[in-house]
């Protein structure tokens, strides 16, 4: 079954990818949905009998423009912009079978496990952005007692609870990063890209989709690459972490979808995490569920710091593994009715 791709809306401009500044006009797009809805038939997504799910992980602007406090570029150094591009144009291209688009909301604030706000060297200066700590033991790192006192625990119990968490990574084959402050609440950085919002509300508003976004990261004592679960779940004294819990509910949405599309930022770390939780839920469930799951590799680009790290490599074989699983490695320009498996789906609710 051949699916018919829409046409790109007037108002698309492909340098707004490139723009950290740019706001969609919700006034435009209001306008252009009604004539959307009847040059194209665009019917309600109550009514899909094929539900496709969108997660589209952490698509921000500080992720996705040179300008942002973690850029991620990738190896061409156009990587996200280049990446919510194509993201944009699939999304408008399949407006009438897209049911619902999840954007993930990655939201921190100052005083947290893996900013530098949270710890302090010998010489009482904050940690340097970029520190990657296996052993907090001998990382010359304690804790800030001011973030202590924002816990309301003795510093000894929170360098307590740094030790074990840092352990517990080791466990996962991780550990702690001390990032640049990046998408904090309240500041430009945390929006999403613009070309990203400007897709996710006119899809909204051609086809009724709530298109409610999932938030993420704001527990201050651990990191949460994945918008499924946090890095870590407990204490040191074994209770939980106040407020770290999976997301159950999404979880059982994405499971009951027909299809799964993913993409996002950034390759090598939360998106890879979050496919990987998702995979586990699945391989737990019913390993055949895997294959409906479709990755977007040319919507999502890999950390790199040129002369410093290049997360390519890994986050390459990551997929890899994905597919291995039996998920889908395809690309945005890719026929839709050619993905595996899915022209078997258009054509039992054509």
């Amino acid at each position: 079954m051949k699916v018919t791709r829409l046409a790109l809306p007037d108002f698309y401009k492909e340098d707004n990818a490139k723009d950290p500044n740019y706001q969609p006009d919700k006034t435009v797009l209001m306008s252009a949905a009604g004539e959307w809805v009847k040059r194209f038939n665009l019917k309600p997504v109550g009514g899909d009998k094929l539900k496709i799910f969108m997660l589209c992980v952490d698509n921000q602007r500080d992720f996705s423009f040179p300008q942002g406090a973690l850029y991620v570029g990738g190896r061409s150094g156009n990587g996200a912009m280049d990446d919510q591009d194509r993201l944009a144009r699939f999304i408008y291209a399949h407006l009438g079978l897209i049911s619902q688009i999840i954007p993930t909301i990655d939201t921190h604030l100052p005083y947290q496990i893996f900013h530098p706000l949270a710890h302090l060297d010998a010489d009482g200066n904050y940690a340097a952005p970029t520190t990657m700590v296996q052993d907090y033991r001998d990382s010359g790192l304690r804790p800030n007692p001011a973030m202590a006192v924002q816990l309301n625990v003795a510093p000894t119990w929170l360098h307590k609870q740094f030790v074990y968490y840092c352990d517990q990574l080791v466990k996962r084959q991780h550990m702690l990063t001390i990032w640049p402050f990046h998408c904090l609440l309240g500041e430009a950085g945390h929006q999403l890209a613009g070309v990203v919002q400007e897709a996710r509300l006119f899809h909204s508003m051609v086809r009724g989709a709530a298109n409610i976004p999932e938030i993420k990261g704001g527990n201050p004592l651990t990191e949460h690459f994945s918008i499924f679960r946090p890095e870590v779940m407990t204490l040191w004294d074994g209770k939980p972490i106040p407020g770290a819990q999976k997301n159950a509910k999404l979880l059982e949405t994405l499971l009951l979808a027909d299809v799964v599309i993913i993409s996002g930022q950034a390759k090598s770390h939360c998106m890879t995490a979050t496919i990987n939780d998702f995979l586990s839920e699945i391989l737990a469930k019913d390993p055949e569920l895997a294959k409906k799951v479709y990755l977007l590799e040319d919507c999502t680009s890999s950390v790199v710091i040129p002369g410093v790290i290049d997360f390519t490599e890994m986050a390459d074989q990551a997929f890899q593994n994905f597919a291995g699983a039996g998920m889908n490695l395809i690309r945005s320009t890719d026929p839709i009715e050619n993905w595996p498996g899915m022209d078997e789906k258009l054509t039992k609710v054509a």
